[in-house]
């Protein structure tokens, strides 16, 4: 009875400590971007097509991914992420968000592994809502747009963004321009 109680103890331990680095490595270290202002979360609902992306571990080897917000009753989004795998069939995750910034400023957290919640910072907007540039911490970074495809202007106004605050261009992995 003594050994299974010790074993029980060393498993809620390494459980613990497992969850404490899942955490942490969620969480990660905030961007120092300041969010837009001015954000409206209704307008900023509907379906958005990821541009580029830098590289995650939860998007490998997806294609074609999408991400579609739909405002709950309580004004939390229901957040919808699909994308392509190899074989060509769709993979799917649902998650939540909230804003968690102030009034009219895009800043959200979002988790898909509830109770572990991710930075959502919308750094760049277009005046239309046509393309955004969010990031999470200072490691994670997406361009989406409302289209699949970017125009010229609206790619260089992207590039010259991520330019102007040291944002490592070289490692988006760039998806349909």
């Amino acid at each position: 009875m003594k050994k299974k109680r010790f074993l029980q103890q060393i498993f809620n331990a390494l459980t613990a400590a497992g969850c404490t680095l899942l955490f942490s490595s969620c969480m990660g270290e905030k961007s120092t971007l300041e969010p837009v202002s001015n954000f409206n979360l209704e307008k900023y609902m509907g379906s958005w097509y990821e541009i580029a992306r830098t590289p995650n571990p939860f998007e490998k080897n997806l294609i074609a991914v999408k991400a579609t917000y739909t405002l709950e009753k309580n004004g939390s989004v229901k957040v919808v992420n699909s994308g392509l795998l190899p074989d060509g069939k769709r993979k799917y995750i649902t998650g939540k968000a909230f804003a968690d910034g102030k009034e009219g400023e895009g800043l959200l957290k979002v988790s898909f592994f509830r109770p572990f919640y991710g930075e959502y910072k919308i750094v760049k907007l277009s005046p239309r809502y046509k393309y955004s540039i969010v990031v999470s911490g200072k490691k994670y970074l997406w361009v989406l747009a409302r289209s699949s495809t970017l125009t010229p202007a609206e790619k260089e106004e992207i590039l010259e963004f991520l330019e102007k605050n040291s944002l490592e261009t070289e490692k988006l992995i760039w998806s349909h321009v």
